[in-house]
């Protein structure tokens, strides 16, 4: 049995849909499994028959995961804009800013320690007076 579609969006593939959302289709299948992308009525062949509107909820999951956004975030994006709640779109975007400059910080922290144990070694030496491996061993540092 056919399921009903109408002439301006008829039912793409998996593989038709993958291509068109720049995504895999075993990453489609995921966002399946993963209940971001609802499961599709089957043709009378067994096949999948997504309807159009997939293509682009597909892209917003793949954008959403190139700003960082979780699987669980995205869900919940999805959810809000379902319901047209900008406001609370809004706020999860800010959110997610918030960890994403959190990250950022703790990053700088990370490079400018690097960069100080990196500056305090002279590249020769025996192992045990190495700068980088005497603070990485030191125990009092390491709770500091």
């Amino acid at each position: 049995m056919q399921h009903p579609q109408t002439a301006s969006s008829p039912a793409l593939t998996i593989g038709r849909l993958a291509e068109q959302a720049g995504v895999g289709i075993d990453t489609v299948r995921y966002y399946e499994r993963a209940g971001l992308l609802p499961v599709p009525p089957r043709r009378a062949s067994g096949y999948r028959a997504y309807p159009a509107d997939s293509v682009a909820r597909l892209r917003f999951i793949r954008r959403a995961k190139e700003l960082g956004f979780t699987l669980t975030e995205i869900g919940e994006l999805l959810e809000l804009s379902g319901r047209g709640d900008v406001p609370e779109i809004r706020e999860a975007a800010r959110h997610k800013l918030d960890l994403v400059e959190h990250k950022l910080a703790e990053l700088q922290r990370v490079r400018d320690g690097l960069q100080q144990l990196i500056a305090a070694c002279p590249g020769h030496g025996p192992a045990e007076h190495c700068p980088i491996l005497r603070a990485l061993s030191d125990e009092s540092e390491a709770r500091a």
